[in-house]
């Protein structure tokens, strides 16, 4: 099992169109075969910086995932709303593996 985490840069002006982007994420994640731990944004210290984490069992399993993702009709209309609002100024993707628990340890 990988977990990957999601490093978003937002426009501080846009936080509104970031939580609708991930309520919408929220719903299209799961139905297409990811593990949705959450999408996380600015409360309080950074206005800029959010976060989304999902678990995925492997990398071939995350490329199957992300070709029914961008076939997803609310995915790609919330591609297209990301690329339409701007809201995103950066993303850094990186996959982590859990090492802490017994799952981790083979």
């Amino acid at each position: 099992m990988l977990t990957c985490f999601i490093r978003y840069e937002i426009d501080p002006f846009k936080k509104e169109e970031f939580a609708a982007y991930s309520r919408n994420w929220g719903e299209a994640i799961p139905r297409c075969g990811a593990d949705l731990i959450g999408y996380f944004g600015p409360h309080e210290g950074s206005a800029t910086t959010a976060y989304g984490v999902y678990n995925i069992d492997s990398l071939a399993a995350y490329e199957a995932y992300r070709a029914r993702l961008a076939a997803d009709p609310l995915g790609r209309e919330n591609y297209a709303f990301a690329r339409k609002e701007r809201f995103i100024l950066k993303e850094d993707r990186i996959f982590l593996k859990n090492v802490s628990s017994q799952a981790g340890r083979d």
